[in-house]
Order: structure tokens, then C-alpha cells, then sequence
């Protein structure tokens, strides 16, 4: 995982982050078996209580983390973060962290490992942003900046999200739902997850994505938004996180082969 801190306003615009030093971590990863000695009844015994000792708490834990996020935020000046979650698939991903907005100091980039990073990875580091950027702080809007196609995000390697493998795999599901708790609970108006990198909406079943989403991350209210970069929406999601000028012109140069960009810069 590599994420970005924002540049101050002491270092040059031009500043950018060598591919060779940013994707280089290791994942450490414990494994437990079960006691396959007990039996199976024991097992489904102490699941459905656990279910139900879930249900019983959830009420209490969602009344009690609103009032904790909101005591943490009720202070003079706190801006509400916007999370950038960028894919290194991405073309010339690397210079994406230099043309955000430099006068919003909310947006928060994180830029991770495609080929090698996990879901967990990923959720760790939006969590410790989050809490560097401001204790106690969620997301209100966010960014996932990958790439995909009509009805598919490419999220990791062989990791692509469809309508139907949200519903079916375990790892992805479970990746959304704790992502849902990183959500503002105290936003007033529907969180939002922009999708750029990719067309999401070019055939039905993008649809069907988003709302399989929603319904994930139910209780949270969350929406989905992927609109086209040319149309006014897309030029409002554009400016929301971008420094336009600078976005169009990293955009003219992503498929080039001549790497000076950051001369342009």
C-alpha cells in the first residue's frame, strides 16, 4: 500500500512520486483452522446466537458511533474528507496525487497496489488516513478511481466486481460492508461513492451493480455516481476532487508514451 500525503504548499507543483518507490509492501497474513472435532450443531448453535446477539446490539451501536463521530467533528473548521482511492492500473497513476486540488485540504489521496494489495490492506489505510486526517472523522464523499467497463469494476487483480459476484463472494462482500462503516453517519444528506476510470453505467447491469451496493451498505446511505467526464455532472465530480485544468491536461497526456508530464508541471 502507498498512500499520499498532501503536498505543502512550500513544495513545487511539479513534485511527483517515482514509480519505483510506490508499491512496495509486504502483507502478512495469519491463517486459523477450526476444530473440526466439534460438532456441527455446536457450530450452527453458536452462529445463530451470534446472529442474533448482532441484531439485538445493532440499534445501540449505531445510536452510539453517530454520537461518537459527531462529538469528534463538532469542532471549529472541520471540513468534511473526501477519500481518493486510486488504482495503480490506472495509466500514469502515479501523477494523480499532484493535480488534486491544492486548496482543499479534505481530499485525502490514497494510492494502492493493483497487482498486489488486499481488500483488507485497503481498508486499513483509508482507516488510518482518516484518523490522521482528523480523529473520529468519515468519509462524506469518495473517489474510487480504477478501471472497468459497462457493468464491472476492476478493483484488484482478479478481483472484479459484478452484480453477481457482490452477492456471491465472501472477500468482496465482506470489503463493502466494512467500507459502509467508514461512512459518515451524521451527513445529513447521502454519502456518495464517485466511480471514475471507467463507464460503469454503459449497459444495465451497471445498474444492477450500484443498487446490489446500496443494498450491501444498507444502513448507510450511500449513493453511486459514475457520469460522463464531458457532461456538466461529470465536469462537477471532475472539480470536486481535481484541479480542472490540471486533470485535463494529465488526461491529454495518460496514453502517452513520452514521459514529461512532470515537466509540463
Amino acid at each position: 500500500m502507498y498512500s499520499v500525503d498532501r503536498v505543502s504548499d512550500d513544495i513545487p507543483i511539479r513534485t511527483w512520486f517515482p514509480k519505483e518507490n510506490l508499491f512496495s509492501f509486504q502483507t502478512a497474513t495469519t491463517t486459523m483452522q477450526a476444530d473440526t472435532s466439534h460438532d456441527s450443531r455446536d457450530s450452527s448453535d453458536l452462529q445463530s446466537s451470534h446472529c442474533t446477539l448482532d441484531e439485538a446490539f445493532e440499534d445501540l451501536d449505531w445510536d452510539t458511533e453517530k454520537g461518537l463521530e459527531a462529538v469528534a467533528c463538532d469542532t471549529e473548521g472541520f471540513v468534511p474528507p473526501k477519500v481518493m482511492l486510486i488504482s495503480s492500473k490506472v495509466p500514469k497513476a502515479e501523477y494523480i496525487p499532484t493535480i488534486i486540488r491544492r486548496d482543499d485540504p479534505s481530499i485525502i489521496p490514497i494510492l494502492y497496489d493493483h497487482e498486489h494489495a488486499t481488500f483488507e490492506d485497503i481498508l486499513e489505510e483509508i482507516e488510518r488516513k482518516l484518523n490522521v486526517y482528523h480523529k473520529g472523522a468519515k468519509i462524506w464523499k469518495m473517489l474510487i478511481f480504477c478501471q472497468g467497463g459497462p457493468g464491472h469494476l476492476y478493483l484488484l487483480k482478479n478481483k472484479v466486481a459484478t452484480f453477481a459476484k457482490v452477492e456471491k463472494e465472501e472477500d468482496m462482500i465482506h470489503f463493502w460492508k466494512r467500507l459502509s462503516r467508514l461512512m459518515s453517519k451524521v451527513n445529513p444528506e447521502p454519502n456518495v461513492i464517485h466511480i471514475m476510470g471507467c463507464y460503469i453505467l454503459g449497459n444495465p447491469n451497471g445498474e444492477k451493480l450500484f443498487q446490489n451496493l446500496r443494498t450491501l451498505m444498507t444502513p448507510y446511505r450511500v449513493t453511486f455516481e459514475s457520469p460522463l467526464e464531458l457532461s456538466a455532472q461529470g465536469k462537477q465530480m471532475i472539480e470536486t476532487y481535481f484541479d480542472f485544468r490540471l486533470y485535463r491536461l494529465w488526461k491529454s497526456r495518460q496514453h502517452s508514451k513520452l514521459l514529461d508530464f512532470d515537466d509540463v508541471l
